[in-house]
């Protein structure tokens, strides 16, 4: 079964910067919607920025101005661009498809990745 792989995690600085990675496990046809989503430990998952197959791009208030999230159609791959961070975007990030296309043409509906962790130490 198809799944969306996060990488890029890991420790950094405050102030320093990491760029999270998305893509799925093997080729598909396309994903529509791709969004970034984030729970700190012992808090809601949020989320944090979102683009459509288009580049439309929102962000939530937390990481306007230091993140940027962007995608390449080519091989259905998102990134967030994570500039600044600071102790409080600590958390494990999670990529997220509205709408995922598979090579035979199976359509998967709300599609998770495992998560990668990312710690800002102060």
């Amino acid at each position: 079964q198809v799944q969306l792989v996060e990488s890029g995690g890991g420790l950094v600085q405050t102030g320093g910067s990491l760029r999270l990675s998305c893509a799925p496990s093997e080729s598909i046809l396309s994903i529509t919607r791709m969004d970034w989503y984030r729970q700190g430990q012992g808090k809601d998952r949020e989320l944090v920025a979102t683009i459509t197959t288009s580049g439309v791009t929102n962000y939530a208030d937390s990481g306007k101005g230091r993140f940027t999230i962007s995608r390449n159609n080519a091989n259905n791959t998102v990134y967030l661009q994570m500039n600044s961070l600071k102790p409080e975007d600590t958390a494990v990030y999670y990529c997220h498809a509205d709408l995922l296309i598979t090579i035979d043409r199976r359509r998967m509906y709300n599609c998770w990745g495992q998560g990668t962790q990312v710690t800002v130490s102060s």
